[in-house]
Parts: C-alpha cells; structure tokens; sequence
C-alpha cells in the first residue's frame, strides 16, 4: 500500500512538472508570435465576454430564485390563455377552497399585484416623491420566511388596516437606517382619484428583498386589501403564487384550483355575463419571480444568445485556423519530440495547455467586458419611469458557466490540431511529410466555415438593424419634435378650471408656441381606458375602443391633423373627437360628425357623446401596436394628476416650466422630452428625465 502511494505521488509530481513546462513553454511561444497572440485572445475575449453578458442578464431575470425560503416550492398561478392577472374578487374564494382542509397541510395562495408608481409624503418633509408601491397578502412574509430587519412584517390581521412596510433599500436611501422610521406615518396618495391615505409604517423588510418582480424594486408593501380597485369585479390587478408544501403535488393543487375555479365563475356568470373556462390552469415555477420584463425579453435574449453564440463559433474558427498554421509550422519539432520518446498524450497536453492559455486571457477579457456590457445593456432597455433594477452581482452559476464556456472553446479550437499534430510520423515528417497540401485543406475548410458563419450573422444583424429602422420611422400620427410632457401632481384633486389656468399660464412663457392638458401622453405604455361603443342606440359593437381625457387645444399642441370639424369648446362635455379608424369603423362611407355614440357598460362612461371632429390616426399606447379606434374626450372632474403637453420652439425648455402651476395650487411637477423612442422598454413614446 505504501509503495503505491508513493508511486501515485511521485506521478503526480512529474505530471505537475510537465504541466507547468508547458506553460512556461506555450507562454514563450505566445511571445513569439505577439501580434497573431493579440489577435486570437481579442477575438476570442470578444465572443466570451458577449456570451457571460447575455448570460449574465439571464440569470438575473430568470435563473436567480428569490431570497426566501424554499423557492423552489412557489409557482404562479395562470389563466389557461396565459393572463396571469387575476381579480381580488376571485382571489379570495380559490383561497377559501384551499384552506379548508387546514393551512398546515395544504398550499397556500398569495395575492402580489405590480409595483404601481405611487405619490408619497412623510410627515417630516410634506412634499410628495414617487415610490413603488406592492400590495401583497398579509401573509407573504411569513409564508416566505422573510423576517423584518426592524419591527415587523405584515400579517393576515392587517387586511383592511393602513400600515405599511419599507424595503431595506428605501429604508437605507431614503432615511439612513433611522430606526425612528418604524411607527412614523407616510401619505401615498391613489393614483386613481381617491385621495391621499396615512400609513403607519410598522416594519422593514429584510436586506436583499425588494419585491416578487425582478427587474422591479418595490420601496413599499402594503395589504392587497388596501388597493383602491380591490372590490372592482374587472380589475385584474394582482398575480397569484402557490406555495406547494414538500409532500404535495403540483400538478394536484392545479386541479383542486381548477374545480373550484368553475364553481366560482359559474356563480359569476349571471352577474357578469361571463362563460366558465373548462380548460385547466396553470402552475409554472416562480421561484425566480415573476415580471413583465421576463415576458417581454425571453424571446429577445434567446435570439441575442443564438446571436452571440454564433459569434462565439466565428471566434473559435478564427483561433483554431490560426492555432493549425501554427501547428504546420512546429510539424519537425513534433517529430524530434516523439523520436525521443514523446508520447501522444504528452504532445496533445502541450499543445493543449497553450490553447488553455489562449482561452484564459480571453477569458479575463470577455470578463471585463461582461462587467461592463451587462449594465450598459440594462440600460438601455430602461422604462424611463419605471427604471429596471436587475441583480447583476456575479454568483456560482455565472462562474460555473465562464468555467464551461472557457473549457469548451479551449477544446474546440486547440483539441483538432493536437490530435493532428500528436499524430506526425518521425519518419515522414523529416522528409517534409506523406502530404504536405493536407493541412492546408484543413485550413481552407475552417475558413470556409468561419465564412459561413460569418455570412449568417451578418445576415441577422441586417435583419435587426432593419427591424429598428422601421421602428424609428414608424409614423406616429403627431409630431413630437420640441414636444414636451409635464407630469404634474397635486396633493388633493383640482377642479378642470384651475388645471386650464396652469395651460394658460405656460402659453405665456416666452418660446411656448401651444400648451394642453391630458390624462396621460400618447405612447405611455399604460393607457388603460378602453370600452365598447354602441352606435346611436345600436347593441354594442365587440371592437375595444380606446378614450383620453383631453383639453381644448390638444389636438393643435400635437399636431395632429385635423381631418373635419372643430375642436372642443371650453366647458363642453358630452363631445368627442374620434379618429379615423373610428370613423372607418362604425361609420363605413359616412360622415361621422354630428353623430352620436355610447360607452358601454355604464358609470363614468355610460354617457352619450357627439363627434364635433375627426383626426388623423395615432398610436395609443406602444408603438408596436396596430391603430385603433380612438375617442378623444373632455374631462369635467377634480383630479389631482395630470400631464401638461408643451411645444416650444426651443430645444432647452426653461426651467420656468417647474412652477407651472403659478400659485394656482402646490404641486410637483416632473420634464419630459416626449419623443419616438422605441428602445426603452414599453414607455415607447416619453422619455421621463
């Protein structure tokens, strides 16, 4: 036993001793042939360093789980179209059906709804700041096994109640870790028109949790039974995650869901004329999260990784080709190597260890640039108003990726001319070889693989770079040159009469050539208005129309062309300006002015309106969607948001603009350039500073 723990000892000892004379050896040869060195580590660093940084944004928007207990127990509950937004008034029942059987043995059900953009002022320092608000069950902490970093977390007994709980990062921003923070009180004000509620701050989350949503960052969770649309039966504001015990199955808790799911839509189908879906649901891991912006680019960040990966191939060509010329040239040397009793193994690690050193340096190379391309990639799919924050600190998996990657690129271009070069014969290879012309047509056949791959990529490129050419020069329907969108919002709602003096107001600031009010800008990516239309007392037509809440005077401050008619009068009301396709639409080969039409169903927008107008087409919310019908009507109710659209002539606007309001009321007001900006995320159309 002794002898051959010495014999495996001493193995070791010469292979380490081999293997470090090969490097030593493969770094002399690299210095010899400097600029061929360069050129293959550059390359190669490249094609790594796109490959960890595509790789590197994956994993924070898919592959990182959640930092809670047990991730890989959670799972999102979805709608079997694939609508992962669910009412409240539906939450609650599939809840009830599961805690029959005891909450101890069973799943459980959280309500978690988007991080919503909400208005906030503390007591301390009244004036209003933006914060993402999340409305989550009472329970979520504690089903996660998150403990609070100071006070407590929200329970089942806040439903109904105003507290509140801060994210660390907030926490830590905001307030300086001031302990004090916890029992003080903040005002988030509705932005749906329902005014300003006190929140009593009871706790802090722990460091590291910042929400459901990755590349979202909630500054504040408050119980989804405080969300101003909680009894609404159609407002699908909140996703569902399942938390599966260990000794459950999935797939059973799917279909106790579904059951019980019929059974309440059959109940509904009377009040909301609504036909159950027989189809199952469905359970997908979510124990990484769940977020629009996953939805949004999994299609874009697989084809960016096929991209990058052929990219990688073009690189690995390129090295080995240059790698086999270098192995041409050492052919005699190899020879004298194995006539002096050089085994294959011994030529194969030689050759080997120096592509190994090819692939390291390119490997710290794609590193740097991962480090660097990863954020500048984040940011530039930034929604200007909801900027996304993405974990981006390296972790074991993109470590073990790198590790594997590097491996694999060291194996593809050094392991061919190893084992050519590895397979010389003394003999022949001294008389100048058997033939000669083989290497070169293994050369030429890498080249005219790199070529091949190189012509596929460059047609890719041709395909997107087309895409974003006609992206930005897709027609808008207004000009948005020297366009400007003020988000202005007030502490408690104003009448339209003030907010029409602030327009007025700015129409006097020297270079304002037109100034008008909205609900929100075209293009924002959240336009959510949207009824069908009955047609001078005809059933209501199927077709979604969209609605804006405009002044007189937007259409003007647009630019949008005015096809017939007038624009709306002061203090006018059951008016409307459609747009084309409206027209197109309900009034095929007929002149719509002067006709009437009915937002169905009824409330706020159960009124009957008279066109005075038609207008060029638009797009309403992104600029990949198709037009619309559109009805551009007037507002005649207290509100407390609204967004100013300034054209000036100037392309700095003056920062007169900030105290737009002139003393009419107290309010926040937040520049924008509204532009065609279609890289930003869904915020297509403003670009908020």
């Amino acid at each position: 036993m002794l002898s051959r723990t010495v014999t495996r000892n001493a193995g070791l000892t010469a292979w380490a001793d081999s293997l470090r004379a090969d490097v030593v050896f493969g770094w002399r040869q690299l210095k010899k042939r400097k600029l061929t060195s360069i050129v293959a580590i550059l390359s190669l660093g490249i094609a790594l360093g796109a490959c960890a940084t595509v790789f590197r944004l994956a994993d924070a928007l898919f592959l990182r789980p959640l930092p809670i207990s047990n991730p890989q127990n959670v799972y999102e509950l979805a709608h079997p179209n694939g609508q992962d937004f669910w009412e409240h008034t539906r939450f609650v029942p599939l809840r009830d059906s599961l805690a029959s059987t005891g909450r101890a043995n069973n799943a459980e059900l959280i309500a978690v709804s988007g991080p919503e953009q909400t208005d906030v002022a503390y007591p301390a320092q009244p004036q209003m700041e933006k914060a993402y608000v999340q409305y989550v069950s009472g329970w979520m902490f504690e089903s996660f096994g998150l403990r609070p970093a100071r006070g407590r977390e929200l329970n089942a007994d806040d439903d109904f109640h105003p507290v509140a709980v801060l994210s660390f990062d907030l926490w830590t921003r905001r307030f300086g870790r001031d302990p004090k923070v916890v029992g003080s009180t903040a005002a988030l004000t509705s932005k749906y028109g329902m005014g300003s509620t006190l929140f009593e701050i009871v706790g802090i989350a722990p460091e590291g949790f910042s929400g459901t949503e990755p590349g979202s960052s909630t500054d504040i969770f408050v119980p989804a039974t405080m969300h101003p649309l909680v009894n609404l039966p159609v407002a699908q504001i909140f996703r569902i995650f399942v938390r599966v015990p260990p000794a459950f199955a999935p797939e059973a808790v799917r279909d106790r869901l579904t059951a019980a799911l019929r059974t309440i839509d059959l109940a509904r189908a009377k009040q909301l004329s609504n036909r159950p879906n027989s189809e199952p649901l469905v359970m997908e891991p979510a124990g990484a999260g769940i977020s629009g912006l996953q939805k949004k680019y999994r299609q874009s960040l697989a084809a960016l990784g096929i991209l990058v990966g052929l990219v990688l191939l073009i690189a690995i060509v390129n090295v080995a080709n240059l790698m086999s010329a270098q192995a041409a040239a050492r052919t005699r040397e190899m020879a004298l190597r194995i006539s002096i009793g050089a085994g294959r193994i011994r030529l194969i690690q030689l050759v080997v260890v120096q592509g190994a050193i090819v692939a390291c340096l390119a490997a710290a190379v794609g590193s740097l640039l991962a480090w660097w391309a990863a954020p500048f990639v984040v940011e530039r799919i930034n929604p200007p108003d909801n900027p996304a924050h993405l974990a981006l600190s390296p972790d074991w998996r993109l470590f073990v990726f790198g590790l594997a990657l590097t491996s694999a690129a060291t194996l593809l271009f050094g392991l061919l001319p190893a084992l050519r070069i590895s397979g010389v014969k003394p003999a022949s290879a001294l008389k100048g070889g058997e033939n000669p012309r083989s290497i070169g047509r293994l050369i030429h056949g890498l080249i005219a693989a790199q070529v091949a791959f190189s012509f596929f990529v460059l047609f890719i490129a041709g395909l997107f770079a087309a895409t974003f050419h006609r992206l930005s020069h897709q027609p808008l329907g207004f000009r948005s040159d020297g366009l400007f969108a003020l988000d202005t919002v007030t502490p408690r709602d104003e009448p339209p009469s003030a907010w029409q003096q602030v327009a007025q107001h700015l129409r006097t600031v020297p270079g304002v050539e037109a100034a008008a009010l909205s609900e929100w800008p075209l293009l924002d990516g959240h336009g959510f208005r949207f009824n069908d239309v009955s047609i001078e007392g005809a059933p209501p037509d199927e077709t979604n129309v969209r609605f804006l809440l405009v002044s007189p005077g937007w259409v003007d401050a647009m630019k949008i062309p005015l096809i017939g008619g007038r624009d709306f009068r002061p203090n006018e009301t059951r008016v409307a300006i459609v747009n084309q396709a409206f027209a197109a639409k309900f009034f095929p080969g007929q002149s719509p002015l002067g006709r009437n039409f009915e937002a169905k169903p009824g409330g706020d927008w159960g009124r009957r309106f008279q066109i005075v107008a038609v207008v060029g087409d638009t797009r309403y919310r992104l600029v990949r969607d198709p037009i619309a019908p559109i009805a551009y009507v007037p507002y005649n109710s207290p509100w407390h948001a609204e967004t100013l659209l300034v054209r000036t002539s100037i392309s700095n606007p003056p920062c007169a603009f900030a105290g737009a309001s002139n003393g009419s009321f107290p309010c926040q007001t937040r520049l924008s350039r509204h532009r065609h900006s279609h890289t930003r995320g869904n915020v297509a159309g403003s670009d908020r500073a």
